[in-house]
């Protein structure tokens, strides 16, 4: 009886192998991370400097926006095609205006945050894209914060 136990088990193990390697999962998109931090530079002697943090959700992709001075009054934020050094002035997604020093809403001065369920990190990361923050709605032309949307390189920071 041992014998027929011993060869119905290796019969067993082999089918359950052969079973596994046909439903293997497929490989996720390698090196894709879920977020994403870029550096925000201050432009046009502004000193706004602060960061981006990008977040692939189920809901979408959120963007947070901190900067540091505080502005005086909101600013409007969009994402544009192209980079810092030579941006498209027309918005290709919008933000969130960063909030003011002396804000009432509840929200940290200096914040926007900003869900976007029409654009993807990935879609971001592939092309030439910036987050670019203006001094105000009365004033478009100057920018006073800018940063590329890029993926991180080894240590961490983006490219």
């Amino acid at each position: 009886m041992k014998p027929l136990l011993i060869g119905a088990a290796a019969l067993a193990v082999s089918l359950t192998a052969s079973a596994g390697a046909q439903t293997a999962a497929p490989m996720p998109k390698a090196n894709m991370p879920s977020q994403v931090t870029v550096t925000m530079a201050a432009q046009n002697n502004s000193n706004e400097r602060g960061t981006a943090v990008l977040s692939q959700t189920d809901k979408g992709l959120v963007v947070t926006l901190s900067l540091t001075p505080a502005p005086s009054a909101a600013q409007p934020a969009h994402i544009h095609e192209g980079t810092c050094a030579k941006l498209n002035p027309a918005p290709a997604y919008p933000l969130k205006n960063v909030t003011a020093g002396t804000t009432q809403s509840g929200s940290a001065a200096g914040t926007s945050t900003t869900t976007l369920t029409n654009v993807t990190l990935d879609k971001l990361t592939k092309g030439d894209y910036a987050i670019n923050v203006h001094k105000s709605a009365s004033d478009l032309k100057t920018y006073v914060s800018c940063g590329d949307i890029k993926l991180a390189n080894p240590s961490g920071t983006t490219q």
